[in-house]
């Protein structure tokens, strides 16, 4: 009877054991992505300085401090991927609307003449460029695409925004005309 009873209380505490694993297990798993979460539109980056990068994909080179005193929509995408194409149309709308801002969109393709054939094909007339080895976007701890961030005259990160955008809402371009 001593063995049975004893066989049951170290039932009963590995089972606490065990619900107590799973609970730090689910903690743990909820707060490790939250504490290093920096994916919303206000990061810690803003209002902090651009971090400089210049890409040279054999056709021109791009640096974002040529673009000092201007206001920038920097974004990053690829043709591989859905929703980046769903807002180049507006992206190049804007540009359109607002000459005033300039529109830098870095492609992360490793592939030059996919990319190429794309701008092609679909009448690209945004500044592009085509960073294979992903170190811009990597400055900005972008990994995803699409994202994009706003920067304005004076260099600084005001904004950033992740998945497609309507690039031509009156929310965006209002406050794209108030930098």
């Amino acid at each position: 009877m001593t063995v049975g009873r004893e066989q049951q209380r170290t039932a009963t505490r590995n089972s606490g054991m065990v619900r107590r694993g799973k609970r730090t297990a689910l903690l743990l798993f909820i707060a490790i992505p939250l504490a290093g979460c920096n994916r919303g539109d206000h990061p810690q980056q803003v209002l902090q300085p651009a971090p400089d990068f210049v890409v040279h994909d054999g056709l021109q080179t791009v640096s974002l401090a040529q673009f000092k005193g201007k206001v920038v929509v920097l974004n990053f995408w690829a043709t591989w991927c859905a929703p980046c194409l769903d807002e180049l149309p507006s992206l190049q709308q804007l540009q359109k609307q607002l000459p005033a801002v300039q529109i830098v969109a870095v492609s992360i393709d490793d592939d030059k003449p996919a990319y190429d054939a794309f701008l092609k094909q679909y009448s690209i007339s945004l500044l592009s460029v085509r960073d294979g080895s992903t170190a811009s976007n990597l400055k900005f701890g972008s990994v995803r695409v699409p994202e994009s961030y706003v920067i304005d005259r004076q260099g600084l990160i005001r904004r950033k925004f992740i998945g497609p955008q309507d690039w031509t809402s009156a929310e965006i371009t209002s406050f794209l005309a108030k930098l």
